[in-house]
């Protein structure tokens, strides 16, 4: 028997009409959909491309649990992959969907590693919540041999500090609970004037702001972006 294949297919920041193409013709298709959840949750992959989801498609729900605990989470994609499996094993394919990117802080990459030393996969881009960040922000990121550095909130302030001075431009993801010390050590560096704020972007809701006006608490999703080069336009 043929086995099926894995396709991850990234549905964009949030909202569905970012979805490419690609994606939505085999989300459209899909015998077998899978995606992440929090844990007794709902799940945003799944709202993102509701509209596309074929009613007869059986649905693997990924129960994951949002903790700093790695064996939880672990034992969730454990689960999920056993049961991906054995739609694979039995020659159907299988579409999971995945927030974002799938290899870019994606969810499908846990699925990726457990599954693809075993069956075929193929892997469909995403637009990125950094770049849709900054076109809502409407901030350029680098220019012509400037320097990205994307860096996670959760990092201590020494290393972000350090991360953050050595950059041209950065993005700072899963501000979340770390806002006011990420904030303080970008007013440190002197370039709270450089940074732009963006919560909930692409979806209801979004919120773009110069740091020095973000609140003081942020969700998970949000993110910092700082500048440091000449504006390119200028």
């Amino acid at each position: 028997m043929t086995f099926g294949t894995l396709h991850g297919v990234g549905l964009g920041p949030g909202a569905p009409d970012l979805i490419t193409l690609r994606a939505a013709r085999l989300i459209k298709g899909a015998r077998v959909i899978a995606y992440p959840a929090l844990a007794g949750g709902d799940s945003l992959a799944r709202s993102i491309a509701a509209d596309l989801i074929p009613q007869e498609a059986g649905e693997i729900v990924l129960d994951v649990p949002m903790s700093t605990a790695r064996a939880p989470a672990q034992a969730a994609y454990d689960t999920g992959a056993a049961r991906i499996a054995a739609h694979l094993q039995a020659g159907r394919d299988v579409v999971y969907l995945c927030e974002g990117d799938p290899f870019f802080y994606g969810s499908f990459m846990y699925v990726f590693a457990r599954l693809a030393p075993r069956f075929a996969v193929a892997v469909v881009p995403g637009v990125t919540s950094v770049t849709a960040c900054a076109a809502l922000a409407r901030r350029p990121l680098v220019a012509r041999n400037e320097r990205l550095e994307v860096l996670p909130g959760p990092l201590p302030d020494d290393q972000l500090a350090a991360r953050i001075a050595g950059a041209d431009s950065v993005a700072i993801m899963k501000v979340g609970r770390h806002m006011a010390r990420i904030r303080a050590v970008v007013a440190n560096l002197g370039l709270t004037e450089r940074a732009v704020y963006v919560e909930r972007a692409t979806l209801a809701g979004e919120v773009v702001l110069p740091l020095a006006d973000a609140p003081d608490v942020a969700p998970y999703f949000s993110m910092i972006l700082i500048t440091k080069g000449a504006d390119p336009w200028l």
